[in-house]
């Protein structure tokens, strides 16, 4: 039998860095990923932005079959923390992650990580509908102005819809098996919007993770070349006389290249970069079903230029709609370094809700509950109101905001929070 190592935290946390070995802990167990990381499922990037950490919380949120993944950890497995070490590191909550597990478990057992199928049929059936209705709009009534316009608003919610549909999958919430979850992924994202489901994966596990916190989330990275986010960073950039852009001007120019250009003029071209640059041939074949789709049933009907100009307004309109959504969310919260905080914290602080309606669910594919989706993100979403309530009175109970507001007061408040940050950014620029 091989005797048992015994380490501290100091010494796990000195495994943090590319260069050297990576450790992180689940369950008091030390693990080593170096090597690991780079054939993780979930992207490599991922499991190492834990790397010197303890990493229980998001391994359990994480996966849904956690025994048959623990199999495949033994094999990493270097040791224990030492019995005098305690379970949480000094900058975590022990008595707010002690109670979230709890929580966790009473979730569980109340059923509430269980999906109910039909309701992500139905969800799927109306969007296969107004796929279908857009095409017969132009066939019905011809390629004129107005069904023209009809057409493309159709399709753009069917992209937008279909990326909150696919949002699930890749979450696992859905099926009980990765295998049927990674199924339908692949379909909806690639057959239905025409992306790869491992780009998806790369970044969006990543902003699980540690979201909110630079260098780790890819969804604030586009600080500083465009934008200077949250009230730390801003500051660090006008100390250092950091000018890539004008950043008190961010809150006008947001409107020119945030909305409506992240998805037609950088994510288009990006996608097909991602997919050749790592040979994920699979997700280009499911790719390429959905251009020739489009291609071979909108063709006969507009010409090449009236099909480049309806694929091209689609994406613009459904660019605006992605972008307003996913960061009313995110960008007006706690932007910083990754101070390694616990679960509960981590999630909360760089989160926020937008009010309960049937039409801010549809609209948003229930990611206005935000808050909810981050602590259990393999929940399936017609549950996170019916754990909402528990979640609210645990953050009463430790003192955490637990922020929900109107839609048009979070879209209204990423561009004050963009106006606030770059003035951070032009104090500190100028005076300090």
């Amino acid at each position: 039998l091989r005797q048992t190592r015994y380490f501290t935290w100091e010494e796990v946390a000195q495994r943090s860095g590319r260069e050297k070995e990576r450790w992180l802990v689940i369950d008091r167990k030390v693990y080593n990923i170096s090597d690991f990381s780079r054939r993780h499922p979930g992207g490599s990037r991922v499991i190492s932005h834990y790397a010197g950490q303890d990493a229980t919380d998001p391994f359990v949120a994480f996966h849904i079959n956690k025994g048959l993944v623990r199999k495949y950890m033994n094999s990493l497995l270097i040791g224990e923390l030492a019995p005098e070490q305690p379970s949480f590191e000094p900058t975590k909550n022990k008595a707010l992650t002690d109670e979230f597990r709890e929580l966790r478990a009473t979730v569980e057992r109340m059923g509430l990580m269980k999906a109910n199928h039909l309701f992500f049929l139905v969800y799927l059936l109306h969007i296969l509908l107004l796929d279908v209705a857009a095409w017969l709009t132009l066939w019905i009534f011809g390629t004129s102005l107005v069904p023209f316009i009809l057409c493309a608003v159709l399709l753009s919610t069917v992209q937008a819809q279909a990326g909150w549909l696919q949002h699930d999958f890749g979450h696992l919430s859905v099926f009980g098996t990765s295998t049927w979850n990674h199924l339908l992924h692949h379909f909806v994202i690639g057959h239905l919007k025409g992306a790869p489901a491992s780009w998806w994966n790369h970044m969006h596990f990543q902003h699980h993770a540690k979201p909110n916190c630079f260098r780790k989330d890819p969804d604030i990275n586009m600080h500083p070349l465009f934008f200077a986010l949250g009230k730390v960073l801003p500051v660090e950039l006008g100390r250092e006389k950091k000018k890539h852009m004008p950043y008190n001007h961010q809150h006008k120019y947001f409107f020119l290249i945030g909305p409506p250009a992240l998805l037609p003029l950088y994510f288009q071209w990006y996608i097909f970069y991602f997919v050749v640059q790592r040979k994920k041939w699979v997700d280009l074949a499911w790719m390429l079903s959905f251009y020739a789709r489009i291609f071979f049933t909108y063709m006969p009907l507009l010409g090449l230029k009236g099909f480049l100009g309806l694929f091209f307004i689609v994406r613009f309109l459904e660019s605006n709609w992605f972008v307003w959504v996913t960061q009313m969310n995110h960008i007006p919260m706690h932007i910083d370094h990754d101070r390694n905080v616990d679960w509960v914290s981590t999630q909360l602080q760089a989160t926020c809700n937008v009010h309960q309606s049937a039409f801010n669910n549809w609209f948003s594919g229930h990611l206005n509950f935000q808050i909810e989706h981050h602590l259990f993100p393999t929940m399936p979403r017609h549950n996170y109101h019916k754990v909402a309530p528990l979640v609210q009175s645990l953050c009463a109970k430790y003192g955490i905001k637990y922020e929900s507001k109107p839609l048009l007061t979070a879209f209204a408040d990423i561009v004050y929070s963009l106006k606030e940050s770059g003035q951070l950014w032009l104090d500190a620029y100028l005076h300090q």
